[in-house]
């Protein structure tokens, strides 16, 4: 299964952190960018003091202990929230008219 839903991430291009529990430690914030056979490239980057690095590194799939991401966020510093009211009108989902619900 573990299989599937990293080819599906690979896919995708999302962001996930991933879990190396050779390594015991996260890679946050890292793109699957290829899958093959039981080797995963995963890229990211790395920030200390001044210095940003991009990083590309193959695992095994086996190495993989976890795999997470990002569902949905929320700004703190915007304190406006957008609500269904303000989607466009086709967007928008309406609730069943009671002429529908009677069999």
């Amino acid at each position: 299964m573990l299989h599937r839903k990293i080819y599906q991430l690979c896919q995708d291009g999302r962001e996930v952190c991933i879990f190396l529990r050779d390594q015991q430690r996260w890679i946050e914030g890292g793109c699957i960018v290829d899958f093959e056979g039981d080797i995963v490239t995963i890229r990211y980057e790395t920030e200390e003091e001044d210095e940003i690095s991009s990083w590309e590194e193959m695992v095994r799939l086996e190495s993989i202990g976890a795999v997470t991401q990002k569902l949905a966020s929320v700004s703190k510093t915007n304190s406006e929230i957008i609500v269904s009211d303000d989607c466009p009108e086709a967007e928008q989902i309406h609730p069943p008219s009671p002429e529908h619900n009677q069999d």
